[in-house]
């Protein structure tokens, strides 16, 4: 069964709470969406980055967005009680390129993000 588009809107409105943090760079936004187990896995500067959802909150607060900082949300699939996003960044840091993918669950009626899969567009690796 398609869900509704009242229900990718909510998706949609949860995925924004990690680009806002990204954005601001401060992680309390994304600690609100991550659930405390959360998961990522990815490159970095060449170098693959896994493990807790901390390292995440990490180069947030540590690195802000800068000022040419975009990004943009898609809601790619919504099946009842999961959800994956995919979210697109530019120039995070001043010079950063990411796809994010975000793997949602619903769990006690909240998207809650459990895992967070990314590349780093190869023409901004140092």
């Amino acid at each position: 069964m398609r869900a509704t588009i009242e229900e990718y809107a909510a998706v949609e409105a949860a995925a924004m709470k990690f680009v806002r943090s990204v954005a601001e760079g401060d992680s309390r936004h994304a600690r609100e969406l991550f659930v405390d187990d959360a998961v990522l896995f990815g490159w970095l500067d060449g170098k693959l980055e896994r493990g807790p959802i901390e390292q995440f909150y990490r180069n947030v607060d540590s690195v802000g967005a800068g000022e040419g900082f975009k990004s943009r949300v898609d809601v790619v699939a919504v099946e009842e009680t999961v959800a994956v996003v995919r979210v697109l960044e530019e120039g995070w840091g001043g010079r950063i390129d990411f796809t994010d993918y975000l793997l949602l669950l619903k769990i006690d009626g909240e998207w809650r993000c459990v895992a967070k899969a990314y590349n780093q567009n190869s023409d901004t690796i140092k």
